[in-house]
């Protein structure tokens, strides 16, 4: 299965290219202990580290990068970026901009005195027949002074525009330089299908093997990694 990520002839070499998510993982995770010492049992304890759909969900999809670095100072984002004019194809030449507080009215990121920032991408995104794409705030990156908001695009159809990243500024007192690179989105293939929901008790066999496998989980490390992971 493959994305396209197409980009104008301008931009090419100009732009960090989207990327495997399993390639991006932060230092933070990286240098982190896979143990750690819990005073709560008197024991080491597994990290997050050690927790696949923790790690699976960082790893999963595409991160799209910030094109260039972006200062931070007092409110203020400034940027050095040499993006040359548009040919065929019009692009925004500027890494950021803006919406106006009142297209978020009514929901709890509203504040009359802050806009939203959007991050401007310069890919398009063509998927394959039948998937959608969903766009949102990289995986478990709460250390990011921003936090993207998330969104579904039909990008098998939708495949000939740009698609650019909402975010809300969250830290406030961030002072700082965003690097070239940062990831702002990550993207996820999502098959379109239509789902209902249905609910049920446990049969005897089914409870059975629940409390067999929750037996096995109390007992043993790693049964999901082992057992259950693809």
């Amino acid at each position: 299965m493959t994305l396209t990520f197409r980009c104008p002839p301008e931009l090419e070499g100009r732009l960090p290219p989207p990327t495997p998510a399993a390639l991006g993982l932060p230092d933070w995770l990286k240098t982190m202990p896979a143990q750690a010492f819990s005073a709560l049992v008197s024991a080491d304890v597994d990290t997050v580290k050690r927790c696949p759909p923790f790690i699976d969900a960082m790893t999963s999809g595409f991160l799209i990068p910030l094109i260039c670095d972006v200062k931070v100072e007092n409110g203020e984002f400034t940027w050095d970026s040499d993006l040359p004019p548009g040919g065929a194809v019009s692009f925004a030449r500027s890494p950021i901009g803006i919406h106006d507080a009142v297209q978020i009215t009514g929901t709890p990121l509203f504040d009359a005195d802050r806009f939203l920032i959007k991050f401007h991408s310069f890919w398009t995104i063509e998927a394959p027949q039948g998937y959608s794409l969903l766009f949102t705030h990289p995986a478990n990156r709460f250390d990011l002074p921003f936090t993207t908001l998330t969104g579904l695009v039909d990008s098998d159809r939708y495949s000939d525009g740009w698609i650019n990243f909402p975010a809300h500024w969250h830290d406030v007192n961030f002072s700082g330089v965003l690097p070239k690179g940062t990831p702002i989105a990550q993207c996820f293939p999502v098959r379109r299908e239509t789902w209902t929901v249905r609910t049920a008790t446990f049969t005897d066999e089914e409870a059975e093997r629940t409390q067999s496998l929750l037996v096995a989980i109390d007992r043993e490390k790693g049964v999901y990694r082992r057992r259950f992971r693809a």
